[in-house]
Order: C-alpha cells, then structure tokens, then sequence
C-alpha cells in the first residue's frame, strides 16, 4: 500500500507541476519563456536607479535626488485609469498630498509604463494634456519600454514606491486605505509614510491593502 501511496502522490506531483508549466506557458504565450513581469523589489531593497525623460523632455535621474538627501515618492501613473482619476480629477488628494510637503525635501515623481502605442495613456501627447488637466505639478515620467516598472515590479495604476534619502524602499503599495475607484480612504498613506520618514523613524506603517487600480500596461516582449 505505501508504495501506492508514494505512486500516487508522485503522479499527483508531476500533474501539478505539469499544470503549472501550463499556465505558465499560457500566460507568457510560449513554453520556453518565463513570466515577462519581474518580481521586483521589496521593501528594505535598495531601489533600482534609473534615469527617464519628462513629458517635456527633460531627464530625471533617481539617485540624484536621494543623493540632494530628498525622499522620493514614485507613483505608477496612467491618466485614463479611473482609479488614477479618483485621486488627481475626481478629488484634490494628490494635490493636497504634494503641496503639503512644499519646501521640504520630498521628490514626487509620477512613472507612465503604458509602453506602446495605442496603449490607454500612452504617450506625451495624451500626459501633457492629462498634466494640465489634473493640474499635477511634478514631472511625469514616460518608461517606453517598461524597464523601470519592470524592475520594480509596479502591477497597478496607481502604485506607490516611496524610497528614502538613503535610497533605500521604505513603502509598496496604494495611495488610501479603501480599495474603490470613488471613495477616498481615511488614511493616505503617502501622507502618513513621507512624515514618519521625515521624523526619523524606523518602523514605518505598513498598507492595509495591497496596491489596488488597472493593471500596468507594459508592451508584449
């Protein structure tokens, strides 16, 4: 019987990683490639440096303001995501969020990785426009390939990586703590993190919710 047992088990193994394999396979469209979407990083990793261009063609380098000793909030932005929508059109919060840490070492920087044409929010045409029209006062940066979101591991719009001076992530994941495309939650935790960094301190609150929003549009490699 226990060799039975061993058979059965072993049988039921190979079928799962069979199925696994699969799945794999149909996600990626082909059995020899692994998951195009990186793991990207956790919080406590060193964040991947990166240098993108603005919508106005200037170049924004991450080191470089971590090294002015700036905390730096990304934000995976796209401006035809209802759920971006919430935070920059339908309510003031990314408004108020910035202009609170007006004069204070604080870099936000909002990241597009809808990375092809006719994409939802692809290219600088439709941000320009998205920029005046959501008012938002800091650089919107366009990552045409997705390398950057890539190598992060940004999945939602929006998604929040806020790294420190040090250079160091120090929170992942959504802006408030209600995961709705209408309703604003009681705690913003770009507010909530930026100030604890701000004061010093080392245990940093971590998000009720994981990063909620639409899926990043990363172009098929």
């Amino acid at each position: 019987h226990m060799i039975c047992i061993t058979r059965k088990r072993t049988l039921t193994g190979f079928l799962a990683a069979g199925l696994g394999a699969l799945s794999i396979a149909m996600a990626t469209g082909a059995g020899t490639k692994a998951p195009t979407l990186a793991e990207g990083v956790e919080v406590g990793d060193k964040a991947p440096d990166f240098t993108l261009t603005d919508i106005h063609g200037n170049e924004h380098k991450l080191s470089e303001y971590t090294e002015e000793g700036k905390i730096v909030v990304l934000e995976w932005f796209n401006p035809d995501c209802p759920f971006v929508k919430k935070f920059h059109y339908k309510t003031d919060t990314m408004r108020t969020t910035y202009a609170g840490f007006e004069g204070k070492p604080v870099e936000f920087l909002a990241i597009n990785s809808a990375s092809a044409p006719g994409k939802q929010g692809w290219g600088e045409e439709r941000n320009i426009e998205a920029e005046e029209l959501y008012e938002i006062e800091y650089p919107i940066l366009l990552d045409k390939d997705g390398s950057v979101g890539q190598s992060f591991g940004a999945k939602r719009t929006p998604h929040i990586f806020i790294v420190d001076a040090e250079g160091i992530v120090r929170y992942i994941g959504p802006i408030d703590s209600t995961s709705s495309y209408q309703e604003i939650g009681e705690k913003n935790y770009i507010e909530i993190v930026v100030n604890q960094l701000l004061d010093g301190e080392s245990e940093i609150v971590t998000a009720e919710i994981p990063a909620y929003g639409c899926a990043v549009k990363y172009v098929k490699k």
